[in-house]
Protein backbone atom coordinates (compact mmCIF):
# COMPACT_ATOMS: atom_id res chain seq x y z
CA UNK A 1 0.00 0.00 0.00
CA UNK A 2 1.31 3.68 -1.20
CA UNK A 3 1.88 6.01 1.04
CA UNK A 4 -1.09 7.53 -0.61
CA UNK A 5 -3.56 4.52 -0.56
CA UNK A 6 -3.26 5.06 3.06
CA UNK A 7 -4.30 8.76 3.00
CA UNK A 8 -7.04 8.18 0.63
CA UNK A 9 -8.07 4.70 3.04
CA UNK A 10 -7.97 7.07 6.24
CA UNK A 11 -10.17 9.32 4.19
CA UNK A 12 -12.21 6.70 3.59
CA UNK A 13 -12.67 5.18 6.68
CA UNK A 14 -13.70 8.74 8.46
CA UNK A 15 -16.18 9.35 5.54
CA UNK A 16 -17.82 6.28 6.34
CA UNK A 17 -17.55 5.79 10.43
CA UNK A 18 -18.18 9.89 11.21
CA UNK A 19 -20.02 11.26 8.27
CA UNK A 20 -21.93 8.39 7.24
CA UNK A 21 -21.99 6.28 10.33
CA UNK A 22 -23.20 9.86 12.26
CA UNK A 23 -25.22 10.74 9.83
CA UNK A 24 -23.44 14.34 9.40
CA UNK A 25 -24.22 14.49 6.02
CA UNK A 26 -27.45 12.95 4.64
CA UNK A 27 -26.52 13.70 1.55
CA UNK A 28 -22.70 11.62 1.58
CA UNK A 29 -24.04 8.23 1.63
CA UNK A 30 -25.42 8.47 -1.99
CA UNK A 31 -22.45 9.92 -3.60
CA UNK A 32 -20.04 7.07 -1.79
CA UNK A 33 -22.58 3.88 -2.76
CA UNK A 34 -22.53 5.27 -6.40
CA UNK A 35 -18.67 5.34 -6.36
CA UNK A 36 -18.90 9.30 -6.98
CA UNK A 37 -16.55 10.84 -4.48
CA UNK A 38 -13.07 11.52 -6.57
CA UNK A 39 -10.12 11.37 -3.65
CA UNK A 40 -7.20 13.24 -5.01
CA UNK A 41 -4.37 13.21 -2.80
CA UNK A 42 -1.68 16.31 -3.41
CA UNK A 43 1.51 16.57 -3.05
CA UNK A 44 2.26 19.80 -2.63
CA UNK A 45 4.08 21.57 -0.82
CA UNK A 46 3.10 25.21 -0.78
CA UNK A 47 0.49 26.70 -0.96
CA UNK A 48 0.93 28.13 -4.68
CA UNK A 49 1.81 24.39 -5.34
CA UNK A 50 -1.55 23.68 -4.36
CA UNK A 51 -3.67 26.33 -5.35
CA UNK A 52 -2.51 24.99 -8.68
CA UNK A 53 -3.89 21.44 -8.14
CA UNK A 54 -6.97 22.69 -7.07
CA UNK A 55 -7.53 24.97 -10.01
CA UNK A 56 -7.02 21.74 -11.80
CA UNK A 57 -9.04 19.78 -9.19
CA UNK A 58 -11.84 22.35 -10.30
CA UNK A 59 -11.52 22.48 -13.87
CA UNK A 60 -12.16 18.28 -14.39
CA UNK A 61 -14.75 18.28 -12.13
CA UNK A 62 -16.34 20.83 -14.24
CA UNK A 63 -15.80 18.57 -16.85
CA UNK A 64 -16.60 15.71 -15.75
CA UNK A 65 -20.30 14.27 -16.03
CA UNK A 66 -22.05 14.39 -12.04
CA UNK A 67 -22.87 10.45 -13.08
CA UNK A 68 -19.29 9.80 -12.89
CA UNK A 69 -17.98 11.91 -10.39
CA UNK A 70 -20.26 14.11 -8.09
CA UNK A 71 -17.82 15.47 -5.74
CA UNK A 72 -14.14 15.81 -4.78
CA UNK A 73 -11.99 15.64 -1.90
CA UNK A 74 -8.71 17.25 -2.42
CA UNK A 75 -6.83 16.21 0.63
CA UNK A 76 -3.34 17.93 1.00
CA UNK A 77 -1.67 16.32 4.18
CA UNK A 78 2.00 18.27 3.93
CA UNK A 79 0.67 22.03 3.01
CA UNK A 80 -2.03 23.86 5.64
CA UNK A 81 -1.50 21.97 9.01
CA UNK A 82 -2.12 24.66 11.18
CA UNK A 83 -5.55 25.85 11.16
CA UNK A 84 -5.47 29.33 11.17
CA UNK A 85 -3.09 29.16 7.76
CA UNK A 86 -5.64 26.96 5.87
CA UNK A 87 -8.38 28.94 7.21
CA UNK A 88 -6.73 32.35 5.79
CA UNK A 89 -6.05 30.19 2.52
CA UNK A 90 -9.83 29.31 2.33
CA UNK A 91 -10.52 33.40 0.74
CA UNK A 92 -7.83 32.86 -2.19
CA UNK A 93 -9.64 29.26 -3.08
CA UNK A 94 -13.34 31.18 -3.40
CA UNK A 95 -11.33 33.86 -5.23
CA UNK A 96 -9.87 31.57 -7.46
CA UNK A 97 -13.36 29.48 -8.12
CA UNK A 98 -14.74 33.11 -9.18
CA UNK A 99 -11.86 33.67 -11.32
CA UNK A 100 -12.45 30.41 -13.37
CA UNK A 101 -16.44 31.49 -13.42
CA UNK A 102 -17.34 28.42 -11.68
CA UNK A 103 -18.95 30.35 -8.61
CA UNK A 104 -22.64 29.14 -8.55
CA UNK A 105 -21.38 25.95 -10.01
CA UNK A 106 -19.08 24.87 -7.43
CA UNK A 107 -18.23 25.32 -3.77
CA UNK A 108 -15.64 25.00 -1.81
CA UNK A 109 -16.27 23.45 1.86
CA UNK A 110 -13.49 23.23 4.32
CA UNK A 111 -12.34 20.04 6.53
CA UNK A 112 -9.31 20.09 8.54
CA UNK A 113 -8.21 17.69 11.43
CA UNK A 114 -8.06 20.84 14.37
CA UNK A 115 -10.94 22.81 12.71
CA UNK A 116 -12.38 25.54 14.83
CA UNK A 117 -15.33 27.87 14.65
CA UNK A 118 -14.96 31.12 15.84
CA UNK A 119 -17.92 31.18 18.28
CA UNK A 120 -17.31 27.80 20.10
CA UNK A 121 -15.09 27.47 23.26
CA UNK A 122 -11.82 25.52 21.90
CA UNK A 123 -12.94 22.19 23.47
CA UNK A 124 -16.47 22.52 22.10
CA UNK A 125 -17.51 19.13 20.07
CA UNK A 126 -19.28 21.45 17.19
CA UNK A 127 -15.53 21.51 15.75
CA UNK A 128 -15.81 18.01 14.75
CA UNK A 129 -18.16 18.31 12.30
CA UNK A 130 -15.54 19.38 10.00
CA UNK A 131 -12.90 17.68 11.44
CA UNK A 132 -11.31 15.11 9.20
CA UNK A 133 -7.70 13.38 9.32
CA UNK A 134 -5.97 15.81 6.89
CA UNK A 135 -6.87 19.18 5.58
CA UNK A 136 -9.05 18.98 2.68
CA UNK A 137 -10.81 20.76 0.31
CA UNK A 138 -14.34 19.72 -0.69
CA UNK A 139 -15.55 20.30 -3.61
CA UNK A 140 -19.33 20.52 -4.71
CA UNK A 141 -21.35 21.15 -7.26
CA UNK A 142 -24.26 23.31 -6.19
CA UNK A 143 -26.64 21.45 -8.58
CA UNK A 144 -25.90 18.43 -6.55
CA UNK A 145 -26.40 20.19 -3.23
CA UNK A 146 -29.74 22.22 -4.34
CA UNK A 147 -30.97 18.88 -5.33
CA UNK A 148 -30.30 16.96 -2.22
CA UNK A 149 -31.33 19.81 -0.01
CA UNK A 150 -34.90 19.38 -2.26
CA UNK A 151 -35.48 15.96 -1.04
CA UNK A 152 -33.79 16.51 2.01
CA UNK A 153 -36.61 16.98 4.77
CA UNK A 154 -35.88 19.78 7.11
CA UNK A 155 -32.50 20.57 5.40
CA UNK A 156 -32.11 23.72 7.79
CA UNK A 157 -31.67 21.50 10.68
CA UNK A 158 -28.68 19.11 9.71
CA UNK A 159 -26.43 21.75 11.75
CA UNK A 160 -28.38 21.44 15.15
CA UNK A 161 -28.72 17.83 15.11
CA UNK A 162 -25.08 17.30 14.01
CA UNK A 163 -24.47 19.91 16.99
CA UNK A 164 -26.32 17.68 19.12
CA UNK A 165 -25.03 14.61 17.98
CA UNK A 166 -21.65 15.57 18.99
CA UNK A 167 -22.21 17.04 22.39
CA UNK A 168 -24.02 13.49 22.71
CA UNK A 169 -20.75 11.38 21.74
CA UNK A 170 -18.30 13.97 23.18
CA UNK A 171 -14.51 14.59 22.21
CA UNK A 172 -13.35 10.84 23.77
CA UNK A 173 -16.00 9.65 21.64
CA UNK A 174 -15.02 11.25 18.70
CA UNK A 175 -11.32 10.23 18.77
CA UNK A 176 -12.14 6.41 19.99
CA UNK A 177 -15.05 6.36 16.62
CA UNK A 178 -12.10 7.71 14.87
CA UNK A 179 -9.62 5.02 16.03
CA UNK A 180 -11.30 1.94 16.03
Amino acid sequence: MTPNDTIIQNTQNWLIRAVIGLNLCPFAKAVHVKNQIRYAVSAAATTDELAFELAQELAQLAATPAHEVDTTLLIHPHVLTDFFDYNDFLSGADALLERMELDGEIQIASFHPDYLFADAPADDPSHCTNRSPYPMLHLLREASIDKAVKAYPDASMIYEKNIDTLNELGVDGWQKLLNN
